[in-house]
């Protein structure tokens, strides 16, 4: 693979979904400090495991087909919720509660694991590979890819919808 293939999956959905909105989203903020390695590492391979724990499942069992498609939000349950955790909102606590830091660091570690996916899998595709299972993976990853800058970028569904229909 090729330095920067997997990064430039990501970047070009980015690109494009940040070019629909009529606003110039930010991130959450990050905590003052950087993530140390060792839990950067730690959620990335949780992250992993739950891809491909997921991706196996739904390949055995197709319960998330729907017309003819399988809906990734469904596919992916436990890695979107980890996502999730790792953007909280602080505004959405209780007053009493400590404020939850945000992890927009670990979740760009996340989004790199996608694209290198997504550049295996169109290098597999490149090198002849004729499987429908590939293909199949490949555009369930490049999806999960959006789902998960939407939740970093915090997009309303308005906002979602707005980008979808401009594919």
């Amino acid at each position: 693979m090729e330095p920067g293939t997997a990064q430039a999956y990501v970047e070009l959905r980015r690109a494009r979904i940040l070019a629909t909105l009529d606003r110039c989203p930010e991130p959450p903020p990050a905590g003052t400090e950087q993530t140390p390695l060792q839990r950067l590492t730690f959620f990335r391979r949780e992250a992993e495991e739950l891809y491909w724990n997921e991706l196996a499942w739904e390949q055995l069992t197709d319960e998330e087909v729907v017309g003819g498609g399988h809906l990734t939000e469904l596919v992916f349950p436990g890695l979107l919720a980890l996502v999730n955790g790792l953007l909280l909102d602080p505004d959405s606590q209780n007053a009493g509660a400590s404020t939850p830091r945000t992890y927009p660091d670990v979740v760009e570690e996340i989004l790199t694991f996608l694209g290198e996916r997504c550049a295996v899998f169109s290098a597999e595709l490149g090198a002849g590979a004729d499987s429908q299972k590939i293909l199949w993976a490949r555009a369930m990853t490049l999806r999960l890819i959006d789902l998960v800058l939407y939740r970093l970028y915090r997009l309303t569904e308005g906002e979602r919808n707005t980008v979808e229909s401009g594919e």
